[in-house]
């Protein structure tokens, strides 16, 4: 079976234009073109446009679209990170689906909305981060759970983050050593603190990936600015760094 461009474009819901721009940066050629000039697209042409179309929706550029066609081994292993991409996409509007009846609800029944679960899915921190380094799962449960806690709930937790920051802050301030009783003290109520996210190597007992998880913690504090900020300086998140990183090799 094989359409025209233009019956292509129709169901793509795209102009023939784009397409014959798709062909001239490599990305999609169609599969034959016939002695009338036309161009004919086959199955597998239109697998390929299926593809560049759900990174679009993704947001990704066109060089980087064909940079990733271009150092893909195995068509099969694409989709499955397509499919995964699409269903982390399915999750986060089902929480903004939640959200919004939410609010809805509460507005019919004259209460008023719960402020977290009104944004639930719209502005979920550091998302790629945890996804890129520790999975999609590890990213929907701790989610779910936080998104599950009471207004209170999220400030008493947000107390006790802020209390174990200010504790590293001091002890960094203080010349603490990294491999002091004290700084490895703060490391291992820093990972108990990780243990009580579900969904974390650490909270679901994988001794292996944990390690990964803390060393590669005490990482980005120091690479990302972000968090060096919150450790007040870039001192204090290597000295963050160095002491979960000495910990997760002698104490875990």
């Amino acid at each position: 079976m094989e359409w025209t461009i233009q019956e292509l474009a129709a169901r793509a819901g795209i102009t023939s234009r784009t397409l014959r721009h798709y062909d001239r940066v490599g990305l999609l050629a169609p599969s034959r073109i016939g002695a009338n000039g036309y161009r004919y697209y086959d199955a597998a042409a239109v697998a390929r446009l299926q593809r560049i179309l759900l990174m679009r929706r993704l947001g990704m550029g066109l060089p980087a679209i064909a940079g990733v066609l271009a150092d893909e081994v195995d068509a099969l292993d694409g989709l499955r990170a397509h499919i995964a991409a699409l269903e982390a996409e399915r999750a986060r509007i089902d929480r903004q689906l939640r959200s919004v009846r939410h609010t809805l609800e509460a507005l019919r029944s004259g209460v008023e909305p719960r402020m977290d679960v009104m944004l639930a899915g719209f502005n979920d921190h550091y998302k790629d981060e945890v996804i890129s380094r520790w999975g999609e799962h590890a990213f929907q449960v701790s989610n779910d759970w936080w998104h599950g806690k009471s207004l209170d709930q999220q400030r008493a937790w947000k107390r006790d983050t802020d209390d174990l920051v200010a504790a590293w802050i001091a002890a960094a301030k203080a010349g603490e050593s990294p491999t002091s009783e004290h700084a490895q003290s703060l490391a291992a109520r820093h990972v108990r603190w990780l243990s009580r996210i579900p969904g974390t190597p650490t909270a679901e007992g994988d001794r292996e990936r944990s390690i990964e998880m803390v060393t590669g913690i005490g990482d980005m504090f120091v690479d990302d600015p972000r968090f060096a900020a919150m450790y007040d300086d870039a001192a204090g998140a290597r000295f963050v760094r160095d002491a979960l990183q000495a910990y997760a090799r002698t104490r875990m």
